[in-house]
């Protein structure tokens, strides 16, 4: 049986049994994983999920159900489990189906030349990645992470009003770890790279990164505790950007959950901050013409030169508000209900070139990672205290390495205190809250604890 007859047949029964409006979400997702260790292939697994959710009102409430088997033997149970999940319902938010929006932009996001690069291919750059990792220093003493993933995602959205709509999606990542050893002294550095240009994957520079900044953090001792000018490098400041995405969701703020409630048309953020939220990025992970209810999405500034411009909103929330969708419905997979997240969300990169910044500095410290985002920072109250390594900075210039220090501070403080922005526009491997990006952040000052 093809889709479209059992979405028909679906929505026939499910009309039967007393459903108004009606909606089928069809998610698949291919994955290739690729993992190193010693030479060999440690790890090689390639798996092909795909489902599909039904929702539909059914006594003016939603249900909700899904399965795995897209065969005419599901039709009864998903009808019988969404009528089952409507009348346990217990919200009185309103819900409902989307007819479409006038217009949908088009997104290209699949890439068919990835599809064509053999696994024989993708298997030897991992290889060849482990190999040079060793042969750029004999401080090298481990590669404990090599590896190479791929995704192709497929969604489809059908429903009872007339809405049909698909999309396709694929990208590559690599990311290396290496552990460099120097007496009794030991450091270890990480490096990744994402695209769907498999042209783009150059062993040895990606095997350089990681092991130059292993070894550039040899001999680092913490730090006099204080207050200090410090720059955010790109990837640290994208993961603080990325661990605070929930406080624009006009869900958390609808419920409390995000000290942005009632802050639309105030500055939030220093002028020179704008935050961009753009579905239609060329080589975004998450560009798509429509959201997971059918809404067409939408570039938006959420913050512009340093004003809050507007919430990310999906249609419970936006009906709730009085305003339209901004396109950011969002469903983890076929399982998953409706919230909402961003899509390549980033803060907008300016005209400073990273080395001018440090040039500038007479004293502070550059931050080069940091650890703990999922439990030292609260993204409600915006506090965070991070564990994080990076260099002194004197005069202009790098003096030294730092670790052992923790950062603190509060996100909100933070976003008033962001003197400069960088050229160095970098995403960071997503974890569910969209694509986020951000460049180096100058910050005026900052808590150092350290010794």
């Amino acid at each position: 049986m093809d889709i479209k007859e059992l979405v028909d047949r679906l929505f026939e029964y499910g009309k039967k049994q007393g459903f108004e409006d009606m909606e089928v979400y069809i998610h698949g997702n291919k994955k290739l994983d690729i993992k190193i260790f010693k030479g060999e292939i440690d790890k090689y697994s390639l798996a092909d999920e795909r489902g599909l959710s039904f929702r539909g009102i059914y006594k003016g409430k939603m249900g909700y159900s899904y399965t795995e088997k897209l065969d005419k033997d599901s039709i009864k149970t998903l009808v019988t489990d969404a009528m089952d999940n409507a009348l346990n319902i217990d919200s009185d938010d309103e819900e409902f189906i989307f007819k479409g929006s006038k217009n949908y932009k088009e997104v290209k996001s699949f890439n068919k030349e990835l599809e064509n690069i053999s696994t024989k291919e993708k298997i030897n750059f991992v290889k060849e990645l482990e190999k040079e990792a060793f042969a750029l220093d004999k401080r090298v003493v481990a590669v404990d992470y090599c590896f190479y993933g791929e995704e192709t995602v497929y969604s489809r959205i059908v429903n009872t009003k007339g809405l049909d709509l698909e999309n396709n999606s694929n990208i590559a990542y690599s990311y290396i770890s290496v552990v460099v050893k120097d007496g009794d002294d030991v450091k270890t550095s990480g490096k990744y790279i994402i695209t769907n240009d498999f042209s783009k994957f150059h062993v040895k520079s990606l095997a350089k990164e990681a092991v130059d900044e292993a070894i550039s953090m040899l001999g680092a001792d913490s730090i006099e505790s204080g207050e200090y000018t410090t720059i955010l490098r790109n990837d640290v400041a994208a993961n603080i950007l990325e661990a605070f995405v929930p406080i624009f969701s006009a869900e958390n703020v609808q419920k409390g959950l995000s000290l942005l409630k009632d802050k639309i048309g105030k500055e939030i953020a220093n002028s020179n901050i704008t935050i961009v939220d753009d579905p239609y990025m060329e080589g975004g992970i998450a560009s798509s013409s429509f959201d997971a209810e059918g809404v067409s999405t939408k570039y938006k500034k959420v913050i512009d030169n340093g004003i809050l411009k507007t919430y990310l909103h999906n249609l419970k929330t936006a009906k709730k508000d009085g305003v339209e969708s901004t396109g950011n419905g969002y469903k983890g997979s076929y399982k998953s209900p409706i919230s909402i997240a961003p899509s390549n969300m980033y803060i907008k990169k300016g005209q400073n070139s990273f080395n001018k910044i440090i040039e500038d500095i007479e004293k502070g410290i550059l931050i080069i990672d940091v650890q703990g985002l999922h439990s030292g920072l609260n993204p409600v109250s915006g506090d965070f205290s991070l564990s994080a390594y990076g260099y002194e900075i004197e005069k202009g210039k790098i003096k030294r390495p730092i670790n052992q220090i923790t950062i603190a501070g509060n996100f909100f403080d933070m976003l008033k205190e962001i003197e400069v922005i960088a050229d160095d526009l970098k995403f960071v491997l997503p974890s569910g809250n969209g694509f986020i990006g951000s460049p180096s952040l100058k910050i005026k000052k900052l808590s150092i604890s350290g010794k």
